[in-house]
């Protein structure tokens, strides 16, 4: 799959979220799916883009996302992902969720962080009914909602979160470790007495981390046992402070890396005072480095750390309990067994195991869409004798031109039959705009002629009648004619035309012709507006002009002349059955023993004929033949690892020549 990550913060920025996103995505490429990250970071490497973002008033650690919708758009239309993942509700990743959606991308979001509970470290609790209805509106526009803890999924669900799914966290057990255990860390942190205690605190030194009250037990722990020692790893808006108030204490700052793995197992006693996480990364870090850790009982904690066995918990909110469990850490410090205990409870929480449920829910959102709607990342080829198109209409802006395109290189066939009106010349005429990707369509058709040896038959139509001063006219592999002769795989004759001149409107009346093309155009923007509204809805495409054609007994009438025509032309042609288009209806039929084939339009059915190589005939639709398309070999324009995607896709998604 083609992934794409959203973020106000990435590696190297120090946090839960930064490690978990670095873990996600290098584990996503290493099982051979492209990924790539945009981010607020100043930093960025290939496989990774950055957005313009601005510092939190007073909190110079945490970026806000500014909005990119414009940009997002662009990217996500020229390179479309198979599924986005949004992991901050910033404007930055509104913009992104909303830009999915209009372009219907497949979309999780990422509930990373309580920030409504931080507002009450930080005297605004009056703003936490409005922040949560905040985040319940940004994650209501995403497909599915990632949360890592079985608290965080009930909290979310109570709330009245949609589709909220489980993935916990990880641990990397060969960083952090007891092994990694430093006497000379241990000098360096102040201790003189090789038994004398250690306690440390990780994470960021900040208000809504319960910092104050985890020192004021640091202070009670101390006057219990007045050798101990405490460390604060990590850096925040309240450090400053914090030193001053507590001389005792030694701050480090952030450390990373090995770095970290050693002061984490150079300490003895792990407090995790708050109470606002969704997961807790630093609990688990700290019980794989095999220390006793005091925390309260909710997310991580309550998952992992059995009371009194490898570790020590509280009712979330009693400070009182926390103290006392604190205290009781300190006569727990040489219980081998619950350290062991408390290292092998997290040994098999491998960040494999995360990564593969990150992969199944996005496979899920992905198979969950339309097969309309999605990337196809693993294609087949189909193999035709041959592939009759009709009625693409290039030239107005109801053409599916960039559908066209998908089947065409996803198709290979002998026989390419172009059966009139493909380039709409009236259209052009009244002055309607030709696009890029109109001109895509004429190179894969000729590119299908050079370099795949395919013969290409253009049969003229009514509404491209500007050929009829050429015609007949061949260069190369390319005919251009008014009807042909095409003898199938079984040796039966088929008389291909457009089927204009069975039209009496379009051969008698063409001022008429005119008009009814104009009305049908209308027809056509009223059917883009109708169906816009059916989309927001949750509702299926509906055809007003195929349902007008079902139920006017005029119309139902002229199909069925029109058929009966055509199909005594055959038989004066002395031919099997007959191909034709014109009429946007397709069919495959048999009638008084000639076979009639319709290869209907690109303008709304979107299909055609094919001719397989043991002369049996079909109608394919557009939806039907990417089907067929998924689940084949790997397409080797498909990228993996970190191997950058150059291929181009249209507004729907799909691939341009």
């Amino acid at each position: 799959m083609r992934i794409e990550f959203v973020t106000d913060t990435f590696f190297p920025d120090v946090n839960g979220v930064a490690m978990t996103l670095g873990k996600v995505t290098e584990g996503l490429k290493a099982k051979g799916h492209y990924v790539h990250v945009i981010h607020t970071g100043e930093e960025y490497s290939a496989g990774q883009s950055a957005q313009r973002a601005v510092q939190f008033p007073g909190y110079k650690e945490v970026r806000v996302g500014l909005p990119c919708p414009l940009k997002l758009r662009k990217r996500w239309k020229k390179k479309r992902p198979d599924v986005i993942y949004v992991a901050t509700e910033s404007p930055l990743g509104i913009s992104a969720l909303k830009a999915a959606n209009d372009l219907s991308i497949p979309v999780a979001a990422g509930f990373h962080t309580n920030f409504h509970q931080y507002l009450n470290r930080y005297y605004l609790r009056h703003m936490e009914k409005p922040a949560m209805g905040y985040l319940k509106y940004v994650h209501g526009m995403a497909d599915m909602t990632v949360a890592p803890s079985a608290d965080c999924v009930e909290m979310l669900s109570e709330y009245g979160f949609k589709n909220v799914k489980l993935v916990g966290r990880g641990v990397d057990v060969a960083q952090f470790s007891p092994a990694k255990r430093c006497a000379a860390l241990r000098q360096s942190m102040g201790v003189e007495d090789a038994s004398a205690p250690i306690v440390i605190i990780v994470g960021r030194v900040a208000a809504e981390k319960n910092l104050p009250f985890a020192l004021e037990v640091v202070e009670s722990m101390q006057q219990q046992c007045p050798s101990m020692r405490a460390v604060v790893v990590g850096d925040g808006p309240v450090k400053e402070y914090l030193e001053k108030q507590h001389d005792k204490v030694q701050f480090v700052g952030v450390q990373q890396g090995e770095d970290l793995a050693r002061y984490y197992a150079s300490a003895d006693i792990l407090l995790f005072p708050s109470e606002t996480e969704t997961f807790g990364n630093v609990l688990l870090e700290g019980m794989a480095s095999g220390l006793v850790t005091v925390s309260y009982d909710y997310a991580a904690s309550a998952n992992f750390v059995d009371d009194g066995t490898n570790g020590l918990k509280s009712p979330l909110g009693d400070e009182e309990k926390f103290q006392q469990k604190a205290l009781e850490a300190l006569d727990r410090v040489n219980d081998e067994a619950m350290r062991e205990a408390a290292e092998q409870c997290v040994r098999q929480q491998s960040w494999d195991k995360v990564i593969n449920s990150f992969e199944d829910h996005f496979t899920s959102i992905v198979q969950a869409r339309p097969v309309t709607q999605r990337r196809l990342t693993r294609r087949k080829k189909l193999k035709v004798r041959s592939l009759i198109l009709s009625d693409i209409h290039l030239g107005t802006a109801d053409s599916k031109a960039r559908e066209v395109v998908e089947v065409m290189k996803h198709i290979d066939c002998e026989y390419l039959y172009l059966n009139g009106d493909i380039i709409d010349g009236w259209a052009l005429k009244r002055g309607s705009k030709w696009k890029k990707s109109h001109t895509k369509v004429m190179r894969v058709f000729l590119k299908k002629m050079e370099s795949e040896d395919t013969k290409v038959i253009y049969l003229r139509g009514n509404h491209d009648d500007f050929l009829d001063r050429i015609l007949p006219f061949t260069i190369g592999g390319l005919d251009i004619i008014k009807e042909h002769i095409h003898v199938s795989a079984t040796g039966k004759k088929y008389l291909v035309v457009h089927g204009d001149g069975f039209d009496s409107v379009s051969t008698q009346f063409k001022w008429i012709a005119g008009v009814g093309a104009v009305c049908y155009d209308a027809l056509l923007r009223l059917n883009r507006v109708y169906n816009w509204f059916r989309k927001v809805r949750g509702k299926e495409y509906f055809s007003l002009s195929k349902f007008m054609k079902s139920k006017v007994k005029s119309a139902v009438s002229f199909v069925d002349n029109y058929e009966e025509q055509l199909q005594s032309l055959a038989r004066v042609k002395k031919c099997d059955g007959i191909i034709c288009g014109h009429i946007h209806t397709p069919a495959n039929k048999t009638i008084g023993g000639v076979h009639y084939l319709n290869s209907g339009d690109w303008v709304e059915t979107m299909s055609c004929i094919v001719e397989y190589e043991d002369g049996e005939f079909e109608v394919l639709y557009y939806e039907d033949i990417l089907k067929r398309m998924e689940g084949g070999a790997p397409d080797e324009s498909e990228p993996s690892g970190e191997q950058q995607d150059t291929t181009e896709l249209d507004d729907n998604g799909c691939a341009v020549a």
